[in-house]
């Protein structure tokens, strides 16, 4: 008996579960049919829309949205526009501190470019006139650069250049430079000699007239620069140096301490007196002593030197 009821109670209970599903199906069946209708729809609407174009029978209700929504979307867009720049404001901030930095850079590199093109390019143009010098001379060279300036010894304006016995340099010998007469060597170590210039108010060169072959002696005004310039005394007062004559070197017995035919200046004024016993030519310098860097050293044929010499012909050894 007890068994049998049991047996009552099970049947009982399975078939609530089966009444149960049966409902939850029967639920989901309305859903099912309107996610279909729905997606009928919405295809339908698509292809009239499609097919209509602009004639389209929903371009009504696009262009009422489009009324009804388009202010909100305008006010919401400019309401969060500030906020959504403010990532791209600090981006384009360090854009530009970049793009100033590497263009300062830039430009910093193509000044140094610049001014060492330059330089370069003057100090080529300075060896090339040495090297012309050298063959319209005739005469060896030593090149140095002059790395100092001021007063020395006894004389009031010289220079310092960078070579020495070492090179071959020694006291009274000839500097000149792809111009001309710079001056005379006065003492030399091994790595360095001081040269006074012919503008110093102690420096005496013989000089003769390119015009004429009259010779005298140049003495310096102790001056450098647009007032820097030389007297010529001519021997023989009968003679009348012109505004223009080149003035060289007549050089001395041995080549010391001048050698000959080296270009020193231009006469630009004539000067005499009944009480002088000699005419006095005014003369500029054809070098600008202000701006000396490349120069040579006259050196006998084979000199040792610890450098190039710069030789007739336009020779290097």
């Amino acid at each position: 008996m007890a068994a049998r009821d049991g047996h009552d109670r099970g049947a009982a209970s399975r078939e609530k579960r089966w009444r149960g599903l049966d409902r939850l199906a029967r639920r989901d069946r309305p859903s099912r049919s309107l996610l279909a209708v729905l997606v009928l729809a919405a295809a339908t609407m698509i292809t009239l829309d499609y097919r209509g174009g602009d004639d389209s029978p929903l371009e009504p209700a696009r262009a009422w949205a489009g009324e009804a929504f388009g202010p909100v979307e305008a006010a919401t867009a400019g309401a969060v526009r500030p906020f959504a720049a403010v990532p791209e404001w600090f981006r384009s901030r360090q854009d530009l501190r970049d793009d100033v930095a590497r263009l300062s850079s830039e430009n910093a590199e193509l000044r140094r470019t610049v001014n060492g093109t330059d330089l370069d390019r003057n100090r080529l143009a300075e060896y090339d006139g040495l090297t012309r010098a050298a063959s319209d001379t005739g005469y060896a060279l030593v090149p140095a650069r002059v790395v100092g300036y001021g007063p020395g010894q006894s004389f009031s304006h010289t220079v310092t250049i960078d070579a020495g016995t070492d090179a071959g340099v020694r006291a009274d010998m000839t500097v000149v430079n792809n111009d001309g007469l710079v001056g005379r060597v006065v003492r030399a170590s091994s790595s360095t000699a001081t040269v006074v210039l012919a503008v110093d108010s102690e420096s005496v060169v013989g000089g003769r007239l390119g015009s004429s072959m009259e010779i005298g002696f140049l003495r310096g005004r102790g001056m450098v620069g647009e007032r820097g310039r030389l007297d010529l005394d001519l021997v023989d007062d009968s003679v009348v140096a012109n505004q223009g004559d080149v003035v060289s070197t007549w050089g001395s017995r041995g080549g010391a301490p001048y050698v000959s035919g080296i270009p020193i200046g231009k006469v630009t004024a004539i000067f005499s007196s009944p009480r002088e016993t000699s005419r006095r030519a005014v003369v500029a310098p054809l070098v600008d002593f202000t701006a000396l860097d490349l120069v040579g050293v006259v050196v006998p044929p084979g000199t040792d030197s610890d450098r190039g010499l710069v030789e007739a012909g336009g020779r290097d050894r």
